[in-house]
């Protein structure tokens, strides 16, 4: 059987010996009965290295973002988001489907909007128009190739969501990559967004889930739309247990993964089919090909080379770095990268 080094995402990883290990040691309960003791460690540990009041663990980030928006909105209301963001591009109409709500997108700079954009989003008093309710960022930036938001821009957003009394909810699913990159205090997040989604089963390594923060009357309601959606879970403790270990074990690690993106990113300067580079600020490579080349055509002959990517588009392609990437598999891939073509 082929054996491929698969950059296609870092929700392709698979537990650690000692993870599995972790986790089959587990004390478990029926979690919607709230008898789970390791799904409550979880969400308590999350918690506090934010300085947020409470937790829900979830089976995914699109359930922890959508549980947010139902949370914080009322049908008919409006949510600002980036135009390319995780929450608005590939959770399949949520905000409409389980909200009814509207989402009013801008278009950032790598993924990334700002205060004075939302500023100017928000609709005046007015009957013929939806109320702004909800402001949504995603840090890092999945379209944006893992960029971060700088913090002094994320205070100026929230500056503008006091005074126009909005809601701000963050999509952290790679939260810990932008925290490592920045070397910014998680409490400083938990100060500023009234909610955050934080996910376990990307680049943290851990097989299955997501925690949503925020204060305990969030989360109290929260917990209520996590089961009409469908995610309450019964010994979730085994899969709570990896978050667990992955927050304790696999943070530190990500400097790893940037430096392995950052690696990969120089020989794709060198290489003869890369027109331009998105700026490499974590675990994220996004290029566009030249003209007259297209991107499918690379990702094929890199399959044939045993390295997977993924194609945006066209023009462009993602790789994305993770725990599962060794040193002699980057040897790899940037050899097969300057060779190519």
């Amino acid at each position: 059987m082929t054996e491929y080094i698969d950059l296609r995402s870092d929700t392709v990883t698979k537990p650690t010996k000692e993870m599995l290990e972790f986790m089959m040691s587990a004390e478990v309960g029926d979690d919607v009965f709230g008898e789970d003791v390791t799904v409550q460690k979880l969400e308590k540990k999350l918690a506090d290295m934010l300085g947020m009041e409470a937790g829900l663990f979830c089976p995914s980030g699109t359930m922890t973002n959508q549980i947010a928006v139902k949370v914080h909105t009322q049908p008919g209301e409006e949510v600002i988001c980036e135009a390319s963001s995780h929450i608005f591009k590939y959770e399949v109409g949520g905000i409409a489907f389980h909200s009814g709500c509207q989402a009013y997108t801008l278009q950032g700079h790598y993924g990334k909007i700002t205060a004075e954009q939302v500023l100017k989003a928000i609709r005046p008093e007015d009957i013929h128009q939806p109320k702004t309710s909800l402001v949504c960022l995603e840090n890092t930036a999945n379209r944006g190739g893992g960029s971060c938001y700088d913090w002094e821009e994320i205070l100026k957003i929230k500056k503008v969501c006091e005074q126009n009394h909005l809601k701000l909810h963050l999509d952290g699913a790679r939260f810990f990559n932008a925290i490592v990159a920045t070397q910014q205090n998680p409490v400083d997040y938990g100060k500023v967004f009234d909610s955050i989604s934080i996910c376990l089963s990307k680049s943290l390594g851990a097989p299955v889930g997501s925690v949503l923060l925020g204060n305990k009357d969030f989360i109290k309601k929260a917990r209520k739309y996590r089961k009409l959606f469908g995610g309450g879970m019964r010994q979730a403790g085994y899969l709570a247990a990896a978050g667990i270990y992955a927050l304790d074990h696999h943070i530190h690690r990500l400097e790893q993964d940037h430096h392995h993106a950052q690696i990969i990113a120089e020989a794709l300067q060198k290489s003869h089919f890369v027109q331009s580079i998105f700026p490499v600020q974590t675990n994220i490579i996004i290029f566009e090909v030249k003209p007259n080349t297209s991107a499918f055509e690379i990702v094929y002959k890199l399959k044939e080379n045993q390295i997977l990517c993924s194609p945006i588009d066209e023009k462009h392609i993602r790789m994305v770095t993770h725990l599962n990437i060794s040193e002699g598999m980057v040897e790899k891939i940037v050899k097969t990268i300057i060779t190519l073509l």
